[in-house]
């Protein structure tokens, strides 16, 4: 379970609506994070993703 209230201030994120957004910061409350692409080969910072992301609204 993630502890909204911890802001790992290594981890800048505004997507709030990620169940891993701090409650009130622009950070990350996990510890660490994965990070992936959906492309063969990519070459923009648009083909990388954040493989941690949880949608706010998910029961997993």
């Amino acid at each position: 379970m993630t502890d909204n209230n911890y802001a790992n201030q290594c981890i800048i994120c505004n997507v709030t609506s990620c169940k891993n957004h701090h409650n009130s910061k622009n950070y990350c409350s996990l510890e660490a994070i994965r990070v992936g692409t959906h492309e063969t080969d990519p070459t923009v910072e648009q083909c990388t993703d954040c493989q941690s992301f949880v949608p706010n609204n998910s029961t997993f």
